[in-house]
Parts: structure tokens; sequence; C-alpha cells
């Protein structure tokens, strides 16, 4: 084309004419025009390639701060939530008059058999077997097994489980015992003892382990059959074992092996 360009204004610029500018004109012009768009397409296509470039890096530096700022988020959130259970587990141990250590749930059986969780206390802190363990809600379970630093607790829904208690309202005795995930029984009630859906269920205190008056759950079903000597029951604890993450266990000698073993002698 700038060969051809050339001569034609050679031409032109020899016999110089109105046809000749005319037709070079018509010739010259469409690719004139072609070139010019085609340079200010990679123009534009080169400057924009440099825009994205930075626009990429700005939204992978933009997402890496969200990310970070998201986390720190997350952060405080779990921070405030572990400050809140904290601050009940707090105001419930003003409550108890024995001498309590606070201890997180670090892990659960996965067993279906069993229903246990382990805490990041034991022995070193003063956790002994047979010790009662409770929460904020309610009481928890029972220290079975005892280690320097962890301890294995078997909670009130296992089957191996049995509390002495008492319905509040009424003071009828039974036992309490694990029925099913997540539920209990009170076992030998009398039939003509006064027990209604949503009465509260307490600790006697009369099995040696768990201090009188602690809240074990709720009357959610009962039944009394026209025959026999106990009327069925079905308690719904007050914990809840699937979100529990800190208890308190109590330092009271009482039902230990500690406590047995200081009789002995």
């Amino acid at each position: 084309m700038i060969i051809a360009n050339i001569t034609i204004l050679s031409i032109t610029s020899r016999y110089p004419s109105h046809e000749y500018g005319r037709l070079s004109l018509f010739i010259m012009a469409p690719f004139q025009d072609a070139v010019s768009n085609s340079l200010n397409f990679l123009k534009n296509i080169w400057n924009n390639y440099f825009s994205l470039v930075a626009a990429a890096e700005e939204n992978r530096s933009l997402k890496k701060a969200l990310n970070e700022a998201e986390a720190r988020n997350n952060f405080c959130y779990e921070a405030e939530l572990s400050n809140i259970r904290l601050r009940h587990l707090f105001d419930f141990k003003k409550t108890l008059t024995d001498e309590v250590i606070a201890a997180e749930v670090i892990g659960k059986d996965p067993s279906a058999w069993f229903q246990t969780i382990i805490i990041d206390k034991g022995s070193a802190d003063g956790v002994l077997k047979g010790l009662p363990v409770v929460a904020s809600e309610g009481i928890v379970g029972q220290v079975t097994d005892a280690a320097v630093h962890y301890s294995k607790v078997l909670l009130i829904t296992d089957g191996n489980s049995a509390v002495d208690a008492l319905v509040q309202r009424t003071r009828a005795r039974g036992l309490v015992q694990g029925y099913r995930s997540g539920l209990c029984t009170l076992k030998y009630v009398l039939r003509k003892d006064d027990v209604t859906s949503q009465d509260i269920i307490v600790t006697s205190g009369l099995d040696g382990v768990f201090p009188k008056g602690l809240r074990v759950g709720y009357v959610s079903k009962v039944i009394r059959r026209n025959s026999g000597i106990f009327q069925e029951v079905d308690v719904t604890p007050y914990t809840d074992f699937e979100k529990i993450e800190e208890v308190l266990v109590i330092l009271n000698k009482t039902g230990s092996d500690e406590k047995e073993v200081g009789f002995g002698g």
C-alpha cells in the first residue's frame, strides 16, 4: 500500500489533475481507513490488556483483604460467643458452694453404644474418677476415667448412667437413667405419685455424687398404666449435649475414688 501510494502520488504530482487526485483518494482512502482502524483496535487491545492486568491484580488484592477481614470477624464472633457461654458458666459457678474447675470439651465418643465426652482437665488439675460434671443449663455426667491432663465423662443420657433425682414440685423420687439418644427416663416413680408434663427434675443428693437441687431436665411424657407399681416418665435434659463446649467439674470428694481410699485408710 505504501508503494502504491507513492506511485499514485508521483503520478499525480507529474500529471496534476483532479481526476488523478480523486482516483488516488478513491483507491487509497479505504486502505488507509482500514489501517487506521486496525492500529486503533490494536492500541485499544493493548491498553485494555494492561488495564485488565491491573484490575485483576487489584481484584486479587481486594479478595485477599476481604478474606482476612472475614477471618478476623469470624474470630471475634467466636470469641464473643465463647465469652457469653463463659459468663453464664461463671454466673452458675457462683451459685455452687463446692469448689469447681472449668474444663473445655475436646472430644466426643463416636460410638453409638456409649455417650461420653473428653475434657481437657485431669488428675494434675484435681479431677478424679467419680466426680460430678455440670453445665450452666444442668447436670452433664460423671467422670469415669482421669488421666494426667484429660478425663472421660459419662453423660447422663448413657444407659449406664444413674442419678438419684426428685420431681421438684411434688418431691416424688426416682432414678434418672439414659433412655435413648438425647433423652432419659425417670425410673421407679410410684404410680400414685403426682407427676405431670413439664415438671422439673432436680438431683436429690442421695446418690453421693451430685449436690442436691441441681437441674436435670423436665418431664416430656408420662404414661400411667392401669396396672403395675411404677409409671413411665420420660425426661428431656436441660443440657444440649450436641452443642456443649464448656463444663464445670465439682471437686468435692463425695463419691470419688479418693474419698473411698481415704475412708479405707
